[in-house]
């Protein structure tokens, strides 16, 4: 049986559709705080359970049969640590067959922050001894490839405080096509996969975005951090967003979607609106 925690958020759901595609429905199960949420779900023929990362009983008994379970993080930074722990605890207790768990990029290295939270759940899978692998994932495209980028392409301008560096996300879409091949595989346990996606920078963008709704963009660094750069932003401007991999698109078996695709998917339902109606700021989403 493959158990899909956090099934109902924006990476669980495409998880689970992915897999859905691989195995019989009646092989996968998903662990979810809502079930009610996962009703459509249930009617495709996954098993709905009860599992709640604050309660540390539900979990043991929503893992139970696991022969490998997706750990998707949770986005409660600041409860995250003690919800992980319970998490990793029912886990070992259910004799899970391997732990998968979308840990961040850069977690093996850095102890603090966000990737410090990530860092502390991959020590606690390690001290477990279960059987596991890491995905560490990079930050989300879709922070960054939005419908908001509608708003760029009606003022004729793209902004940035990246310094033209280059930024090595990938899709959502994509990091779930290679979580349900990595709980797919007959490949044993303990490796961790550094996934990165194609390099691109936001002056590509501005050229793609022009490209794409035939109306020009301009490029334009801006004087500060705003949204997600306020904490990145000095990464990103010191060039540690560019380190690169192959990891994703040797479990995809193709590579990871481009920039231009990624704007297209995002942007063509706006089509029909000829590029001509406001839409909201860029701003990151949710990274559930």
């Amino acid at each position: 049986m493959i158990i899909v925690s956090a099934a109902t958020g924006g990476l669980g759901r495409l998880v689970v559709e992915c897999l859905l595609h691989r195995v019989p429905a009646g092989a996968v199960a998903v662990a979810v705080r809502n079930p009610g949420r996962a009703d459509d779900l249930a009617a495709r023929g996954v098993e709905v359970r009860f599992g709640d990362y604050d309660d540390l009983d539900s979990l043991g008994e929503a893992f139970t049969g696991a022969d490998r379970l997706l750990f998707i993080s949770s986005p409660h930074v600041g409860a995250r640590a003690a919800q992980h722990q319970n998490v990793v605890a029912a886990a070992r207790a259910a004799g899970v067959g391997a732990l998968v768990y979308t840990s961040g990029l850069g977690a093996d290295l850095i102890d603090e922050g966000v990737l410090g939270e990530h860092h502390a759940t991959e020590q606690a899978v390690l001290a477990s001894g279960i059987p596991h692998i890491f995905l560490r994932h990079p930050i989300y495209s879709d922070f960054f490839i939005n419908p908001g980028l509608q708003a760029a392409i009606d003022a004729g301008e793209l902004t940035s405080s990246t310094a033209g560096r280059g930024m090595n996300t990938a899709t959502r879409a994509d990091l779930a096509e290679a979580a349900a091949a990595v709980l797919t595989d007959a490949e044993p346990p303990g490796r961790a996969y550094n996934l990165t996606g194609c390099l691109w920078t936001f002056p590509q963008l501005a050229a793609v975005l022009s490209n794409v709704s035939g109306r020009p963009v301009m490029y334009r660094e801006s004087d500060g951090d705003e949204g997600i750069m306020q904490v990145i932003g000095p990464m990103v401007r010191s060039g540690g967003f560019e380190f690169q991999t192959d990891d994703l698109t040797r479990l995809l078996g193709h590579p990871p979607t481009n920039l231009e695709d990624a704007v297209i998917a995002t942007l063509k339902p706006l089509s029909d609106r000829r590029w001509s109606a406001p839409a909201p700021p860029l701003v990151p989403h949710p990274g559930d």
